[in-house]
């Protein structure tokens, strides 16, 4: 069994123009590579270390820390709409440590 691994954005793109180098993408890893070329808002240097110190909050999962490196919101309501699907509703001190540490990077 293959073992898996989510990626931000970023990664997604170093991995795909690293493996486009070796070789012709398929159709679909193209079009990932287009849609990660397009949407990526940091480097991936930059997405590691936020990564990181978003889930050094305690609250943050790590699928939850790369969605928000993915999406870098600046409103609360993004936040919110980000963890919609967690039992436990953030206040809004939590909601603002994490816009304060996603500005930082843009």
């Amino acid at each position: 069994m293959e073992d898996k691994k989510v990626a931000t954005l970023t990664e997604v793109k170093d991995i795909l123009l690293e493996r486009e180098k070796d070789g012709e993408l398929t159709g679909e890893q193209r079009l990932a590579l287009e849609h990660s070329q397009k949407f990526a808002k940091i480097d991936s240097k930059k997405s590691k270390k936020l990564v990181k110190e978003l889930m050094e909050l305690g609250f943050v999962s790590d699928l939850n820390a790369i969605k928000i490196v993915d999406i870098m919101p600046d409103h609360p309501d993004d936040i919110r709409a980000l963890f919609a699907k967690e039992r436990a509703n953030l206040d809004k001190k939590d909601i603002e440590k994490i816009l304060s540490i996603v500005e930082k990077y843009l």
